[in-house]
């Protein structure tokens, strides 16, 4: 038989009343350490619901704006802008992304005029939105993603979003060198102030399977050439090294759950900010357990979010951000 603590020993005291609780709990998640991904379709004429992810919508313009002031006033701290253009613009160099007038960039064009300083505007660097092939980059002629081929893309990427009003962009597509190629282009593109959220442990993961259908992704084949082996974990510190070397203002691990401990990895090595994604696949699954009454679905938003942050996570990307900041702003945390 065990032995009876001595009444010295005993942390349940701690735990007596929500009050208590909330006096010593180590971890706070706060609104301000939110970001919302949100999605911005072109040719639409009303917002549309992705499928897989209820409560998730393809935004016009319009709806687009209006979320972005819904999740200002509930506190959250940023904004990813994701673009969805139209089947007929994708081609195998995803020049829909770097157009002016493409959809990702006119939207982020109509969020800073709305919103000005209010928020923390991202965009999305990445061409696999914009690809006919559905790709990170451009492929060569053995049908391969062409590494070098596609930092050049990413650097005409990278000055037109910041051109739009992007305040920071976040090169997703674990290409080797991506961000000191973005970070060179900005700054000879008098865009210094620009950030750069490195995308700096982005593993092939299954997890991803409803954000393809939110971005329209036509991808062919899969992206365990680029993307880290979920296998490994050492390696993410290696990403993370030659990425602050190359200019990296915040780093990011993605996805969030399945992978705590690279992110703890990352954050204990890291002197910059550390963000985390709770990705679609993170999102759908809870929505779907809610949905069957098979766990408290506030209860799970604010656990999920709370285990990124007690990881190291100062930043988190989720679809829960505005939903999460009002339950926090409520004292529900």
């Amino acid at each position: 038989m065990p032995a009876v603590p001595v009444p010295h020993e005993r942390p349940r005291r701690l735990r007596t009343t929500p009050a208590l609780r909330r006096l010593v709990a180590q971890t706070r998640p706060q609104p301000a350490d939110l970001v919302l991904p949100v999605f911005v379709r072109d040719g639409i004429d009303e917002p549309r619901p992705v499928g897989s992810m209820p409560g998730v919508l393809q935004h016009t313009p319009d709806s687009l704006v209006a979320a972005a002031h819904e999740a200002v006033t509930a506190g959250v701290g940023g904004i990813m802008v994701f673009g969805v253009p139209r089947d007929e613009d994708k081609d195998a160099a995803g020049t829909a992304g770097t157009d002016p007038d493409g959809v990702l960039n006119r939207a982020l064009r109509r969020l800073r005029d709305e919103l000005g300083d209010d928020t923390v505007l991202m965009s999305d660097l990445c061409l696999d939105e914009f690809t006919d092939h559905g790709h990170c980059g451009v492929l060569d002629g053995r049908g391969r993603v062409d590494n070098d081929a596609t930092l050049a893309r990413y650097a005409e990427m990278a000055v037109v979003q910041a051109a739009a009003g992007a305040h920071v962009v976040a090169p997703s597509g674990m290409m080797d060198g991506q961000v000191r190629v973005v970070r060179e282009a900005l700054d000879a593109a008098g865009h210094q102030d620009v950030a750069v959220l490195a995308y700096t442990a982005k593993y092939a993961s299954a997890c991803y399977g409803p954000f393809r259908e939110a971005v329209g992704s036509t991808l062919r084949g899969d992206r365990t050439t680029y993307q880290q082996d979920p296998a490994n974990r050492t390696e993410a510190l290696r990403e993370l090294r030659l990425d602050l070397a190359e200019g990296a203002d915040m780093v990011m691990v993605k996805p969030a759950l399945p992978y705590l401990d690279v992110l703890s990895d990352v954050a204990e090595a890291s002197d910059v900010p550390v963000a985390a994604y709770q990705v679609s696949g993170e999102y759908s699954m809870i929505e779907a357990a809610a949905a069957q009454g098979w766990v408290d679905r506030d209860r799970m938003v604010l656990e999920s979010l709370t285990s990124v942050r007690r990881a190291g996570a100062q930043l988190v990307l989720t679809y829960y951000a505005v939903h999460a900041a009002r339950l926090l702003s409520q004292g529900a945390g």
